[in-house]
């Protein structure tokens, strides 16, 4: 068996939610690529896939060999694509969407340090709180916080950063005290929309227990600097990324809430819509920025 072709008929059916649709991207048969899967799954001692008439889903261990088989494909092709294309220079126009916070506080220093070593690359950037779809809404690339979104996309990890909790100093100074995570049950706290797992706040003691709060009873947003900006305005509790947060807990207009418990990481995702023949400007800037926040940092 090629193991190598096996996997990728594997992520092909995923990524296309059923055998027939993986079938006629690859220009096979479906019983062809079915015994593809089978001798996977037979190989692996494993079953991947759970089938019915309808549809088909992942096992949790064809979840996990999902992500890993993901990554490693996308690294086998940039390697040979890399090779393929050293002579190609990255030019023209690249689409990206992106949240407020990450463009304003990272995307756009990154953009202007790229553009001095690549003048022929240019960006065109819309900012957006929506996952959007980067294939009906033309876009080259997506930058996601937390969430990398649909399994039709490719999902590169490129970066970490912290989750913080926040209050103004005045509402602090005229609330009830916060000893401990159940204490945030008397608060309002300010929560983003589009994430139901941000209505669930999960605090590491020392001891390394953690302790889940579901949380509420304040305003919620779609944008997550207004979301930090509410708190600053003293309308309740609320948490969000370091690179958002940072600026407010410098400036004095937020302190954080429970510093002795440590938080959640999100992982950050460049997420484009194909990984084969990906295209010299992004491949390009995806690496770029991937260094440049290694360096620089994102909290």
């Amino acid at each position: 068996m090629d193991k190598l072709e096996a996997m990728r008929v594997f992520c092909k059916v995923v990524e296309h939610g059923s055998f027939a649709a993986a079938a006629d991207r690859l220009g096979q048969s479906t019983s062809a690529v079915s015994r593809w899967v089978a001798q996977l799954e037979g190989h692996l001692q494993a079953r991947l896939l759970n089938r019915t008439t309808r549809r088909i889903s992942l096992t949790e261990s064809g979840r996990a060999y999902f992500e890993r088989a993901t990554q490693l494909l996308l690294e086998l092709d940039e390697v040979e694509a890399s090779v393929s294309e050293q002579a190609v220079q990255a030019k023209g126009t690249l689409k990206i969407t992106t949240s407020a916070g990450l463009a304003m506080s990272h995307l756009a220093p990154a953009m202007a340090a790229c553009r001095r070593e690549h003048p022929a690359l240019q960006f065109s950037i819309f900012v957006s709180g929506r996952m959007v779809d980067l294939v009906e809404d033309g876009f080259d690339l997506a930058l996601r916080v937390g969430a990398s979104g649909s399994h039709n996309n490719v999902a590169r990890r490129i970066g970490q950063t912290t989750i913080l909790y926040v209050a103004s100093p005045d509402y602090l100074a005229s609330a009830p005290p916060i000893r401990t995570p159940q204490d945030l049950r008397q608060h309002p706290c300010v929560t983003y929309e589009h994430d139901s797992d941000q209505h669930v706040w999960r605090f590491i003691d020392a001891t390394g227990n953690v302790h889940p709060i579901r949380i509420g009873g304040g305003p919620h947003t779609d944008n997550g600097d207004l979301v930090v900006e509410m708190a600053a305005q003293g309308l309740g509790i609320a948490t969000g990324p370091c690179f958002i947060v940072r600026p407010y807990l410098e400036s004095g207009r937020v302190v954080r809430v429970l510093p002795d418990y440590k938080t959640d990481v999100l992982n950050i995702y460049a997420v484009y819509p194909t990984r084969k023949h990906l295209s010299a400007k992004v491949r390009l800037f995806v690496n770029f920025f991937e260094e440049w926040l290694a360096r620089e940092g994102l909290g």
